[in-house]
């Protein structure tokens, strides 16, 4: 509970049992919505049955003993029955003095209730680069972790690599065929782009065949299965999976290029793991539990010998587990993973799997039979969704070789930031070393921003041109706007004093103090919904109110030494609460531009 809450809720306790002899252990209090005067607002409509009032009566009664026994409560007002209540300078002033040097402000230490959470996100296919999807789906669950362990929780980070499949095959074939013994080294080539290369050059070599066996008479159905191109393909899988020595070795040469590519690519952008599991050591993971739900009679067999699970009472659809032919299909590996992680580790409380909402489906189905089958902590897992990222041009294909590469989105960002930094002549007395550093900082602060602020839920357009403004909604804006507050301290050049107050206080002043107050309620907002876009958004608020507080208010020209000292301790928690605010979204935020 928060100071102000506390302080309310405990007043209104006592009220309501002095004025109606109601016996309550916690009220409801909340923010005080924009448009109406007030700091926090009560909803009366709760009591009004027990103490026999109208709600405007009884908001209007609470409120006169509030301030008549709370001095800290100065002003209400009353709207429709809810309390809208003001409290006093001298509480903010006491507040901010508890902030002064918190490098932590806003982040809790691990709580005696914390979870153990595990969080899946990135999950790529070895047959192609990291691509622009990829990139929203790393940022989300990259910060959704920082944003749960601010929150007091300790969060495995996990990444599952879908090294195996027919897909994966599709590569190493075109590759045989066509590739003449290239490499990485041979080609320069990230290994993750080469390998793409050959699954795009398989894609249009099968088509081709498909056109060819078309105009031969069959149709398109009979010439996708008589494809010579995709019965080799298939053939190689079945070989993998048998253990063929020349197949499997190939297969791991190939997929270690693209793991070299893929650390590569992971480091630029900042993220990692802690655990990495791969689907060709879990896509066995499952069988066993299939056996144990058809002992359960969770599942059933079919007349084709096909083991299925029936869900159309709970509003979805019929579901096979288990192919007629003993093979596993993705959801019996899903299955196998879920239960062999929460045996790997005892504690843990919550599994999150940051996927796109192409397959909200699926985690419906996932979870619902680990419910069925018996599993009591089905009900704490959890799909992280979120909506495609689209551009301007619309959607883009893998096979078809129709993506914005990650790669090359980052080196455009990279170039983008140099051109619009130099332009505003923000580099002034930069070493080489340190304008790269700058560039880096500013080009992934912008890409990662303008992913983050969008809900996740919702889908998105990226502008890589508008990512970059500094003027704008924008990861550069509130970068510039800690580089400038940074600035005015090294300028100052003087012992911040934690005790020297003014009488009283600036509106814009009282505002700022009262935002860095919120900054804790919405990082635990963020934990709460999985959702960064909630910090994203009150810290370029932030910025917006620092930027007007720094236009209006004289900082370090103003002769009032007690003014200036409080003002520059007003600039520094600023400052720290748009670093640890950035943080959370995996963003680092320079001291000088």
């Amino acid at each position: 509970m928060y100071q102000a809450q506390e302080l309310i809720q405990q007043a209104l306790i006592k009220a309501l049992h002095q004025l109606y002899q109601i016996t309550v252990t916690q009220v409801a209090v909340q923010k005080t919505r924009p448009e109406f005067e007030g700091d926090f607002t009560v909803v009366t409509f709760q009591f009004v049955k027990a103490a026999k009032k109208s709600p405007d009566v009884l908001a209007q009664e609470l409120g006169d003993y509030l301030i008549q026994h709370e001095n800290q409560i100065v002003k209400f007002n009353v709207i429709k029955g809810y309390l809208n209540l003001v409290l006093n300078q001298d509480f903010w002033f006491s507040y901010f003095s508890g902030t002064q040097n918190n490098q932590t402000i806003g982040y809790r230490s691990k709580r005696s209730d914390a979870h153990q959470i595990m969080l899946e996100y990135s999950s790529p296919n070895t047959n192609k680069p990291l691509h622009l999807g990829h990139l929203r789906n790393n940022l989300l669950g990259y910060s959704v972790a920082e944003i749960l362990k601010a929150n007091g929780h300790e969060v495995i980070k996990t990444n599952i690599v879908n090294d195996r499949g027919i897909h994966i095959c599709k590569s190493m074939l075109a590759w045989q065929k066509f590739g003449n013994g290239e490499t990485p080294a041979s080609s320069g080539m990230k290994g993750d782009h080469l390998v793409g290369k050959y699954y795009v050059a398989f894609d249009k070599a099968y088509k081709k065949e498909i056109e060819l066996l078309v105009n031969e008479g069959y149709s398109k159905e009979e010439a996708e299965k008589k494809s010579p191109l995709m019965l080799e393909c298939q053939q190689m899988l079945r070989d993998w999976e048998d253990g063929k020595e020349a197949v499997v070795s190939l297969w791991k040469t190939m997929n270690a290029w693209v793991y070299e590519g893929f650390d590569k690519t992971y480091k630029t952008l900042g993220v990692d793991f802690d655990k990495i599991y791969y689907e060709s050591n879990t896509y066995l993971l499952g069988k066993e539990v299939v056996e144990e739900g058809l002992s359960k009679k969770v599942f059933y067999k079919k007349e084709n010998n096909s083991i299925a699970i029936d869900l159309s009472s709970e509003g979805l659809d019929e579901k096979v587990v288990l192919r007629s032919d003993g093979t596993s299909v993705y959801i019996t590996q899903d299955l196998g993973t879920a239960i062999e992680r929460f045996k790997a580790y005892p504690k843990l409380k919550q599994l999150i799997y940051t996927v796109g909402n192409e397959q909200d489906y699926h985690f419906k189905v996932l979870f619902k039979i680990l419910d069925k089958l018996g599993y009591d902590w089905a009900k704490e897992c959890y799909h992280l969704s979120y909506g495609m990222v689209e551009l301007p041009e619309g959607k883009m294909k893998s096979r078809e070789g129709t993506v914005v590469d990650a790669d090359e989105l980052l080196q455009e960002m990279f170039e983008t930031a140099r051109a619009t930094t130099n332009e505003l002549g923000k580099v002034d007395n930069f070493s080489e070393e340190e304008l790269n550093k700058l560039y880096s900082m500013v080009s992934l602060g912008a890409l990662k921003y303008f992913i983050l602020k969008v809900d996740p839920k919702k889908k998105m357009l990226f502008d890589p041109k508008e990512s970059i403004d500094f003027n704008g909604h924008t990861g550069p804006f509130i970068q510039y706007t800690h580089a400038r507050i940074q600035s005015v301290l090294r300028r100052a050049n003087q012992d911040i004093k934690n005790n020297h107050w003014p009488q009283t206080l600036h509106p814009l002043e009282l505002e700022l103090i009262k935002s860095i107050y919120d900054f804790e309620s919405v990082v635990k907002d963020a934990g709460d919904t999985f959702n960064p876009a909630l910090i994203a958004n009150y810290i370029y608020e932030l910025a917006k109110l620092f930027n007007r507080f720094y236009h209006d208010c004289s900082i370090l020209k103003t002769e009032d030494e007690t003014v200036k000292n409080f003002r520059l301790n007003l600039c520094r928690t600023c400052a720290q609460v748009i670093s640890n605010a950035m943080h959370l979204l995996g963003i680092q935020v320079p001291e000088r531009m």
